[in-house]
């Protein structure tokens, strides 16, 4: 009996394994070929490869901002799919729509206002690298990348809408195709071959920006053919602006928080990098290769958080608190030992992979050491990743804000700072000792989901 409270069936596996599997597969091949892609830049030097990393630093925050802004929506999109109110799906829909390229406008304006002094704050003097050259290929870097935020936003708000409403296939085929044009387009433009001019860092840049807008032009027009299965499209765009107003506030009360928690998480993300950067270039460059590698791996929590997140939205809406509570229990655990078996191969071949590197052997030795730590951390990131999917899915939006972003603004923040600034720690211990801070917060999404706060209904709305 105590078997079943948290282990499913056959078939709870297999539902599992059908929303999970497709999103796997497409984050796992998008960042496998980002690995490539990674590894063409890190074959330029250590200089291009240090500036495009300080730079995926900085969009890593606008990425996060279109997550959480869109997640926000997107638990009332799984509820109304989940109840059957198709006009809720198309009203949700249209405020993603309004949402992503309100959010791409803002991150280009503040990226051409203040891309140059953002990047400035990663450069410090160490053992390896060239401040001037790296700053010069993140800037060149960055000034092509902006032409993509509108189509990767656009992307993002059909892409969600399609998994919420249960179709995980076509954005998996589409970010497979897109992956495959960045992968090719930077081997052409990068090296400069077939022909085409080599283009180094900006060649990277154009193959990335071009794969979005593949990627957008099939996840639309795939959207749009098919209106049997996407009844919600169907007069969505012909009165884009007509969203009931109880219906805007409702959500504006869930995904405000949502999408200050992805902005302030992001930015801790990326403020604790710049603290680890205080110890030098070669710590921001074995950073860039052991989280190149580790990204790879972590699609199996990634991919987990987003199937809590549909699978439960969907129970709720339908009215099925306490299969959802029941199945929460077994989402996660199903999720940590994926990671332990996940995180157990990963630090068997963790030295293998920064030796691909155009590099010094301090900076691989430092990358392995970065890898190993992450691969042992593994299974905490699941547990809290599961946590805060999970509480996410009853739009328990504030508290997931306290969980995720505010804790790290006011545990782990504080730490890196002082450990940079007040201590002579080499960024490998600095490193650990900030990750340590995971332990806490597994015991507090502990409370929090046993607690069943999380467990409510939001699609009941006025339509007037």
């Amino acid at each position: 009996m105590q078997k079943n409270r948290y282990f499913g069936d056959k078939q709870f596996y297999i539902k599992v394994m059908r929303v999970a599997v497709p999103i796997m597969i497409q984050q796992g091949i998008t960042n496998f070929v980002n690995m490539l892609d990674n590894i063409m830049v890190g074959r330029l030097g250590t200089d291009p490869m240090s500036g495009v990393s300080i730079v995926n630093e900085l969009m890593f925050v606008f990425n996060l901002c279109i997550f959480g802004g869109l997640s926000g929506v997107g638990i009332f999109t799984a509820q109304f799919y989940g109840k059957k109110d198709t006009e809720g799906v198309r009203y949700t829909f249209r405020m993603q729509v309004i949402l992503s390229l309100a959010l791409a406008g803002l991150g280009i304006l503040v990226f051409l206002a203040a891309g140059d002094p953002l990047i400035s704050v990663f450069l410090h003097e160490g053992s390896e690298g060239s401040i001037p050259d790296t700053f010069a290929a993140a800037r060149q870097y960055l000034a092509i990348m902006l032409v993509g935020m509108i189509p990767f936003a656009m992307t993002q708000a059909y892409s969600s809408t399609l998994r919420n409403t249960g179709e995980t296939v076509v954005p998996m085929r589409a970010g497979v195709t897109a992956v495959i044009v960045n992968l090719i387009g930077n081997y052409i433009l990068i090296y400069g071959k077939f022909g085409a001019p080599r283009m180094g860092v900006a060649g990277a840049a154009v193959a990335t920006v071009l794969s979005r807008f593949v990627e957008l032009l099939m996840v639309a027009s795939w959207t749009h053919l098919h209106p049997e299965k996407n009844a919600y499209i169907v007069g969505a765009w012909r009165h884009v602006l007509q969203i009931p107003g109880s219906l805007i506030r409702r959500v504006a009360l869930k995904a405000t928080p949502l999408l200050m928690n992805e902005a302030l998480w992001a930015g801790s993300q990326a403020l604790m990098t710049q603290c680890y950067s205080v110890r030098g270039l070669s710590a921001i460059a074995s950073l860039n290769i052991s989280r190149t590698i580790c990204n790879v791996f972590n699609i199996s929590f990634l991919a987990m958080g987003s199937a809590i997140a549909i699978i439960l939205g969907q129970l709720l809406g339908a009215g099925r608190i306490p299969e959802a509570k029941d199945e929460s229990r077994k989402l996660t655990v199903f999720s940590v030992l994926l990671c332990v078996a996940v995180g157990a191969v990963l630090f068997l071949v963790g030295d293998i992979f920064p030796h691909i590197y155009n590099t010094s052997d301090e900076i691989r030795h430092l990358a392995t050491n970065l890898i190993r730590i992450g691969a042992v951390f593994m299974p905490f990131y699941a547990y809290t990743n599961a946590s805060y999917f999970i509480l996410r899915s009853g739009g328990r939006t504030g508290i997931t804000f306290l969980f995720d972003s505010f804790f790290g603004w006011v545990v782990c923040i504080p730490l890196a700072l002082a450990l940079a600034h007040l201590t002579s720690l080499p960024v490998l211990w600095m490193y650990l000792i900030v990750q340590l801070t995971e332990i806490i917060k597994c015991i507090i999404g502990f409370i929090l989901v046993r607690s069943g706060i999380w467990a409510q209904d939001l699609t009941n709305y006025s339509k007037g």
